[in-house]
């Protein structure tokens, strides 16, 4: 059993930044490829960016160039750096190990002015 948790999301205006981190149990952290996705109100879950245990990264177009993935595996640690927000990345966001049923309970980023 794997446990994650998100937090850091809230209320930022747009253009705003937010950092959102993901910590996971377990021991084997570190061979997890994880993804960050978001889910708006009445929308489908999306990917929004995936890191493989090997730090590779990749993301979706709506949010290239202005968010990050990371990872500290020394503290079990995936985080999304958001810049530049705007209105429409208004979402709950959730971590996921990719490949396993594990998710988070999700935190909530509202881009609002």
């Amino acid at each position: 059993q794997v446990h994650l948790v998100e937090s850091g999301g809230g209320l930022v205006q747009p253009g705003g930044s937010l950092r959102l981190s993901c910590v996971a149990s377990g021991s084997i952290f570190s061979l997890y490829t994880m993804g960050w996705y978001r889910q708006a109100p009445g929308k489908q879950r999306e990917s929004v960016a995936v890191i493989t245990s090997g730090g590779n990264t990749d993301y979706e177009d709506p949010v290239k160039g202005r968010f990050t993935i990371s990872r500290d595996n020394a503290k079990n640690t995936v985080y999304l750096q958001m810049n530049s927000l705007k209105p429409e990345d208004t979402a709950v966001y959730y971590c996921h190990i990719l490949g396993k049923i594990y998710w988070g309970q999700g935190t909530q980023v509202t881009v609002s002015s």
